[in-house]
């Protein structure tokens, strides 16, 4: 079964306030889904987000020498 989050865990999960999550949930940059009038979050997507976040991180161009010929 899947874990579901209240903005408010999920804000202290990734250690952000709870405006900010709301923001993002209400913007599309997290996953998120309203039940009546409330977000909610399911864990295994977050970490599915912050998995896919880190591995573009790794995934940039490295810096280009300064010289080329």
């Amino acid at each position: 079964m899947e874990k579901i989050l209240t903005a408010k865990e999920l804000s202290q999960y990734l250690k952000l306030s709870e405006s900010t999550i709301y923001k993002l949930a209400s913007t599309g940059e997290i996953p998120a889904f309203k039940v009546g009038d409330s977000w909610r979050f399911e864990l295994e997507e977050i970490q599915k987000m912050i998995k896919d976040s880190k591995k573009r991180g790794r995934q940039k161009d490295p810096p280009k020498n300064a010289e080329s010929r």
